[in-house]
């Protein structure tokens, strides 16, 4: 394990296909532009309003589209058919190559990665170090107009149609280019809901994983989200999604298996969660970096379990 970019051994790997789940900024700067080549910006709440993106970049909105809001949790994944819809109409195609970063670092962008790789789309990795390590290495970044999306040099002035030489819109786009042909082909296992999390609690082969601060894993500090409970699920272990990175990258594989097994020991299936499925994913990022195979995200996670109801809670270590 020497690298995070899971660097191929196969030195025949086609240009445009990627080395593993994590890229780096001069991978993604290798790879901007070219046809088959998609970015996604994966920010949520207060880290949307940087104000600038990865030129080209698209929305994946986690808090709008992205999340199925009828269900009164927040960040839920939506539909198998909604999410395809919403994919086509960011324009990805089923076989393009996407990247998805976030303005904090590494923080909602393996959500995204971790959707996709739920509805059976391998083709996606997460940019280490995400719009903070991009820019420190001096690529370009482009403003977003006050609305949040930015100005597209192609629109045109008379009348608001294209200007010249700019294609139009296909029906079902939400930006300067065609919808896609994405298929959603889900995976099952990939998220679980609180059947599965009580199971895996229950089971000498399995490991629970919560992504959230040791202080709220332990009941000390309030939750974000009011009407939850404090405290942890019973048997669960504290990892907080902070632990796995440095400087806003994440750490040698070598020292993800360490911290893995620190809180797994030998058990090699991983139910991981947070506080709204978001950061679980962080962990679910790092489980595969080092090595692991079976892993879930908790999909309602603190959101759900921390809700008045017959789920056990306990506080303390």
């Amino acid at each position: 394990m020497a690298s995070t970019e899971h660097r191929p051994t196969d030195a025949g790997t086609r240009a445009g296909s990627l080395p593993g789940p994590l890229v780096d900024v001069d991978r993604l700067a290798a790879l901007a532009g070219r046809p088959g080549t998609v970015i996604l910006d994966a920010s949520v709440g207060a880290h949307r309003s940087v104000g600038r993106r990865i030129p080209g970049a698209r929305r994946f909105d986690i808090d709008g589209a992205m999340s199925d809001h009828s269900v009164g949790l927040p960040h839920t994944m939506p539909s198998a058919d909604r999410f395809a819809e919403e994919m086509r109409a960011l324009g990805v195609d089923s076989t393009d190559t996407v990247v998805v970063y976030d303005t904090a670092g590494i923080y909602s962008s393996p959500r995204a990665w971790w959707m996709l790789r739920a509805m059976g789309f391998d083709r996606a990795a997460v940019l280490d170090g995400g719009l903070p390590a991009w820019e420190a290495a001096g690529h370009p970044v482009e403003d977003l107009a006050p609305e949040g999306r930015a100005e597209d040099p192609r629109a045109a002035g008379r009348g608001g149609s294209p200007a010249q030489g700019a294609s139009a819109e296909a029906p079902g786009a939400q930006g300067p280019w065609r919808a896609g042909d994405f298929t959603a082909r889900p995976r099952p296992g990939a998220l679980v809901g609180s059947d599965a999390v009580l199971a895996a609690l229950a089971d000498p082969d399995a490991a629970v994983l919560d992504a959230r601060s040791r202080e709220r894993f332990d009941g000390t500090a309030a939750e974000p989200r009011p009407g939850l409970r404090g405290g942890h699920m019973p048997g669960s272990v504290s990892l907080p999604f902070g632990v796995l990175q440095r400087d806003g990258r994440m750490l040698p594989e070598e020292q993800l298996r360490s911290l893995f097994e620190a809180s797994a020991g030998d058990r090699e299936r991983l139910v991981v969660s947070c506080g709204s499925g978001v950061t679980a994913c962080v962990l679910a990022l790092g489980a595969e970096l080092a090595g692991y195979s079976d892993v879930a995200v908790y999909d309602g996670s603190w959101s759900e379990w921390g809700l008045p109801s017959g789920l056990p809670v306990v506080t303390g270590p």
